[in-house]
């Protein structure tokens, strides 16, 4: 559809600019065809994008993602052929900060409809991912340092209220650049936000009254869904799942496991358990799943984000106990 691009305000590329490209999802094997067809054609850096575009798309868009299922979305490196398809398509929603080799491409890509998700909601310093992208080059903007850039931790998609922001500032922007269709990606939006608030009150009925308010990761991704239900993240060794946690780290966290009764450590399903199970191992605990939505595979325990969150939940509510 791209033959047609109408003219965007600058306030409506703002909001766009904010979105961000999402990863290749299901239908990855569509990736080439991106671009040219009749519908809205959609770029999606990672999967949470893919799926705010698909659910508010409906049938007018075409969504391809640059991350395929599976894939580690922090290790992607952007190809030729897909930085061929950005310039193909109508649209790309992405998250700055996520994804140093989208970012980079869609910057550099001439579309007039450039959604930055990262500029949908309020992204916040969570402290211990500070360093995530450290030795990576910064893509600083007027007003924020090269510091303050890594200090924001980027994996908001993990707190539905958070998330169901941005698929409203997604539906705009989507109506801004395809207004014959701005009703229906109205409707969709509201259908969606309606589902994420759903999800919202699950969380926070559920995670309400529990034994433990800690809970260990090897992944530092779950710091908004932690502040938003009043729990504490712990990661074993920070950003890099793969890394091994020195033996004062096990010490620090075995003590830790017996002062806030934390019986599980937590390990995703894109990453090796190995770092759990070393803790694990070492103090005496449980190991369990908990998914940070970066993509959907078939070891993913549900087929779909808000399946995989209710998932989350559950796990959760069996390492805290939940009363």
């Amino acid at each position: 559809m791209n033959v047609r691009r109408p003219h965007i305000s600058g306030i409506a590329l703002a909001a766009v600019t904010a979105v961000g490209i999402g990863t290749l999802s299901a239908c990855s094997s569509d990736s080439a065809a991106a671009g040219n067809t009749e519908k809205f054609d959609v770029v999606a850096s990672f999967y949470p994008m893919a799926f705010l575009a698909e659910q508010i798309g409906g049938d007018h868009v075409k969504v391809t993602s640059l991350t395929e299922p599976g894939q580690e979305p922090h290790d992607l490196e952007i190809s030729a052929q897909q930085r061929a398809q950005l310039e193909e398509s109508d649209a790309a929603l992405y998250l700055k900060g996520l994804q140093p080799s989208v970012d980079e491409a869609i910057a550099q890509a001439g579309l007039k409809t450039k959604i930055d998700a990262a500029t949908l909601t309020k992204l916040e310093d969570h402290g211990d991912v500070e360093h995530e992208h450290a030795g990576e080059e910064a893509h600083t903007e007027e007003g924020h340092s090269e510091e303050e850039e890594h200090a924001l931790d980027p994996h908001v998609w993990l707190d539905p209220v958070k998330y169901a922001e941005i698929a409203k500032g997604v539906a705009g922007a989507f109506e801004k650049a395809d207004p014959d269709h701005a009703a229906d990606y109205k409707k969709n939006a509201d259908a969606l936000v309606k589902k994420l608030d759903g999800l919202n009150t699950q969380f926070a009925d559920g995670l309400r009254n529990t034994k433990s308010k800690v809970f260990f990761t090897n992944h530092a991704a779950f710091g908004y869904l932690a502040e938003r239900y009043g729990l504490t993240q712990e990661a074993i060794s920070g950003l890099d799942p793969e890394s091994e946690p020195s033996p004062a780290r096990i010490k620090e966290l075995q003590e830790e496991a017996k002062a806030d009764g934390v019986t599980t450590v937590f390990y995703e399903t894109l990453v090796s358990d190995k770092t759990a199970k070393t803790l694990a191992d070492d103090a005496g605990l449980k190991t369990d799943v908990l998914d940070p939505l970066e993509g959907i595979t078939d070891k993913s325990e549900g087929d779909d984000y808000i399946a995989v969150m209710e998932a989350n939940l559950t796990a959760l509510k069996t390492a805290l106990g939940a009363k």
